[in-house]
Parts: structure tokens; sequence; C-alpha cells
């Protein structure tokens, strides 16, 4: 008789391991409770060997384990998570292409209400370009040239940096003053207008960075105005922070206006009346803007110290 316990244990043992496997579903890693196990060894009354028992309560023991694990484990639940990465790249890219989807429209109305509109402007345009002003602006997403004074295509030439600066000559060569020679000298621009703003975040750098620990990009590039930082720090040493920074970005304005003086090539046109400087700031926190003029015959660049005259001061507000 024992040996037919034992026959029947080891023939049970491997259905009910077997139903283990069967419990976890691994499309969504989900676990379900038993239902109506049937247990063939429940009409039996007398002891099992104790090896049939101990395997017996190992299956148990894995079962039990296998029932709570989803709460010991947090994680096996992660596909039905929204912080499961394939959901998160899902939504992404439902965002991004609703994204482009915006600049599709408006790049089709763009087209209708303006482009088919003024065909004959487009089709000069595409043989050449002889725009009146070189911009130079900040690259703040809030403060866009073409929004804010309304530039037309082909009316300026513009080029956008971190804090709107404008190297002296002796910086070396940058973009910017690679788009200036191109300006003046080709495509013979009457206007350089360079245009800071409020709350700029490159002048902000200016004010809290280190001396000799110019270590970023931002950093070395804000370098080149640090002119107008120990101005700033000269003649607005009692004002608060936030009112320094106001008063630097006005005078980085001036202090790009003076470097442009530097260029031969601007000064010379300067000098014959081809060219006008001026400097403009944008508030966008009240919807102000301030133009100046740069008066270079009082403007003088020295090694040691500069004098900034400007003229024709007005506020559009």
């Amino acid at each position: 008789m024992a040996w037919q316990i034992r026959s029947k244990a080891r023939s049970v043992l491997p259905t009910i391991s077997a139903f283990r496997s069967f419990t976890i579903h691994e499309d969504r890693f989900r676990f379900y409770p038993y239902h109506g196990v049937y247990n063939p060894f429940s009409a039996f009354t007398r002891s099992w060997p104790s090896r049939a028992r101990e395997k017996l309560e190992e299956v148990e023991d894995s079962k039990l384990r296998l029932i709570s694990f989803p709460q010991e484990n947090p994680r096996v639940g992660v596909d039905a998570s929204p912080k499961n990465s394939k959901l998160q790249d899902m939504l992404k890219t439902d965002g991004e292409r609703e994204l482009f989807d915006e600049l599709k429209r408006r790049f089709l109305n763009f087209k209708k209400e303006k482009y088919l509109k003024e065909r004959d402007h487009f089709q000069i345009l595409a043989e050449n370009q002889s725009p009146k002003f070189m911009v130079i602006a900040c690259v703040d997403s809030r403060v866009c040239p073409s929004n804010i004074l309304g530039f037309q295509p082909g009316e300026a030439f513009m080029v956008r940096n971190v804090a709107n600066l404008v190297p002296a000559l002796e910086n070396g060569p940058t973009e910017t003053n690679a788009a200036l020679e191109f300006a003046v000298n080709t495509l013979e621009v009457e206007h350089i207008l360079v245009i800071g703003h409020s709350s700029c975040a490159g002048i902000q750098a200016l004010m809290t960075m280190q001396d000799g620990r110019n270590s970023s990009f931002v950093e070395k590039w804000v370098a080149f105005a640090k002119v107008a930082k120990l101005r700033t720090k000269s003649e607005a040493a009692n004002l608060s922070f936030h009112e320094q920074c106001r008063h630097c970005e006005k005078e980085s304005i001036n202090n790009s206006l003076v470097n442009l003086l530097s260029y031969p090539w601007i000064e010379d046109r300067v000098r014959k009346g081809l060219v006008c400087i001026h400097g403009g700031y944008y508030d966008f926190l009240e919807c102000t803007f301030e133009k100046w003029t740069l008066d270079w015959k009082g403007s003088r660049i020295g090694e040691s110290s500069r004098t900034v005259l400007v003229k024709d001061r007005v506020l559009w507000c």
C-alpha cells in the first residue's frame, strides 16, 4: 500500500508544479487566485511517508509565494503602469506629432495667407536680398524681433546669440562678426540694431559668475561683456541685484554698440554716413520698447577706458 501512495504522490507532484506556471499571464504579468483546486490526497487518512509530505509542503510554499509575489514586488505590474517606458514613448510620440501638426498648420496658413498672396515679392527675394537692417538680438524664446517689430521677409538680416553680444574685433572670429562682415560689406545694410531685453538670463549669468572661473560655454561667451558688468558694479552698487541686472542689460547693449566701431569696415561706413548704429531695449513685462542711436563722434574706444554717447532716445509704449 505504501508504494502505491508514493507512486500517486510522484504522479501528482508534476501536475501541481505545472499548475504554478499557468497562473502567470505573460502578456500582462498578472496573477490570479486559485479556484477549485482538487487535492487527490484528501481522501487518505493514513500518514504519508515523510519524503512525500516534504515535497507537498514545498509545493504549497511555492504556491503561497506566487500568490503574494505581486505585493512583495510591485514592479511586476510595470506593463500597466503609466511609467512604463513603452507607454511613455507612445505618449511622447503622440505629443511630438501634435506639436508638428501645429507647425504644419501654421506653415500652410503662411503659405495661403502670405506666400501665395505675395508670390511676386517672394519670387524677387528668391533672386536677391537687400535688407535695410542688420539686427543682433538675444536667443531668448520670448524675444522675437520679427514678431515685436514686424520685420517682413527680406527686411532684416538677423543674428541671434546669448545676451545679444557683439565681441570686439580683437577677441577673434565668431559667427557674429562673420555675419557683420557679410551684412555690411556684401548686403550693404544701412542700420545695425542691437536689441536687448528684460530678465536676460545671459546677463544674470554675467553678473553672478566669478572672475577667472569661466568654465561653461555660456560663461566664456558672456565674459565678452565684462566691461558692462564692471561699469554696472561701479555705477549701480547701491541698487538691488534685480535692478543691477536691468542696468547691465542696457549697459551691455551700449558696450556692443561701441564694439561695432572696432571693425574697420563698419567704422568707415559709419564715418561716411552709410551706416547708423542703434540700440534697442524690449521690456516684455511692460511691453515697451526703448530705442536710441550711437553718437559715434563723441564715443571713444580705449585700452583702459571707453566713452559711450547716445542720442535720439525714444520710448515706445
